[in-house]
């Protein structure tokens, strides 16, 4: 792995300052081993598809990018799991929402999911009422069978039946997007997405 000086778009949070701390970092062996993740549940040694199965080619700058949405988790959750990751020397990529720009995702923003080894996917109420999470969510799926990008989904305060499915309050908010999008290919693409991301394994925020 890298060092986190080699990444300055990857500065510890100011609220975790004990992040900075070299001896704080501890070196892990698989992309997704951080101590929170413990519970038998996470182990990704048959859920997931093995390292052998990443292009051995591939040089990946990051461990793991992180697609979220910010309205929902961004000052909770993410974050404890953004610091969660630096604790155990695991070297996340986290875009920051409010710098975006239009509804397509950057080229810098595919290029960083193309440059990690994992990705984690958390699918809030309203992940699916931003064009640019769907964005990203189908670039990692493609790199997932590309690359053999490993993908957790993690669903916060949703079900992955109305994830799947489209469906409850998940749903809404999907269809108010939806309505609004004249391409109805990529609408169909958006749903084939949500519904691939949520056949995975993966794990409930209330269970962590």
């Amino acid at each position: 792995m890298s060092s986190p000086s080699s990444h300055p778009e990857l500065s510890t949070p100011s609220s975790y300052p004990e992040l900075s701390t070299p001896s704080s970092v501890t070196q892990m062996s698989s992309p997704l081993s951080d101590p929170m993740m413990s519970s038998p549940s996470f182990d990704t040694s048959t859920s997931y598809p093995s390292s052998s199965n990443v292009s051995q080619d591939k040089c990946f700058k990051y461990d793991v990018f992180i697609s979220f949405r910010g309205m929902d988790t961004r000052r909770n959750f993410t974050d404890h799991l953004h610091a969660a990751f630096y604790r155990s020397g695991i070297f996340p990529f986290r875009d920051d929402e409010e710098l975006r720009r239009g509804e397509t995702i950057s080229d810098q923003l595919i290029k960083a999911i193309e440059d990690s080894r994992s990705a984690v996917v958390v699918l809030s109420p309203n992940y699916a009422s931003s064009s640019w999470c769907l964005g990203e969510l189908m670039k990692i799926l493609q790199c997932k069978k590309v690359l053999g990008q490993i993908v957790l989904p993690i669903f916060y305060n949703v079900e992955p039946t109305n994830v799947r499915q489209q469906k409850g309050g998940f749903g809404d908010a999907f269809n108010e997007l939806a309505e609004n999008q004249m391409d109805p290919m990529k609408v169909q693409k958006w749903r084939e997405a949500l519904t691939e991301v949520a056949n995975l394994s993966g794990q409930d925020s209330m269970n962590l």
